[in-house]
């Protein structure tokens, strides 16, 4: 059975997702490829305790790996993608190249961005952290301007951002202004 909630992120509010009190989505406001809202199943706030802390503690710069249980369904191409995702250290990055070469087919960056495209856990599972092989920021579910945020702030560009507070903030200081 699923269940969904809404919290708030300095990314705007998030929505999280269980099937059987198993996370299997986190998508954010208008997100490309998100679910229609009807699929998300009943409202429930207190099944959500643990992602919500480990999500908090993440915005907070006090952790850099999620440990809440996953459940990704997709084709296995896509989650063999997810998996490498995951793999990618906090505050790094990997182009769809190097992520296609480790999953053994070096031709396939394209099918990766794609996959990288529907993972169904935003944040958790860190699509984010996948560039383009010029370096620069390609594609994005929740749009390059979030993607960026999210890189700059893995990299040190922190968000002073308190976890209590219902508003995300407006404006970040520079790199290296902090």
């Amino acid at each position: 059975m699923r269940h969904h909630t809404v919290t708030d992120s300095p990314y705007g509010p998030l929505t999280l997702v269980a099937d059987d009190g198993v996370l299997c989505g986190l998508y954010m406001t208008e997100q490309r490829h998100r679910p229609p809202e009807e699929t998300f199943g009943t409202r429930d706030d207190t099944l959500f305790a643990q992602t919500e802390e480990q999500l908090k503690a993440y915005f907070a710069g006090e952790l850099k790996e999620f440990t809440v249980e996953l459940r990704l369904t997709g084709t296995p191409f896509q989650r063999g993608v997810w998996d490498r995702l995951r793999r990618i250290p906090y505050g790094e990055t990997r182009t769809y190249g190097q992520l296609a070469a480790a999953l053994g087919t070096p031709t396939a960056s394209r099918a990766v961005g794609l996959a990288n495209g529907r993972n169904p856990i935003g944040i958790i599972v860190p699509c984010h952290r996948v560039i383009g092989a010029n370096g620069g920021l390609t594609g994005y579910g929740g749009g390059l301007e979030r993607k960026q945020r999210l890189l700059d702030f893995e990299r040190g560009a922190a968000l002073f951002w308190a976890p209590h507070s219902c508003s995300p903030p407006h404006s970040f200081p520079p790199p290296g202004q902090i």
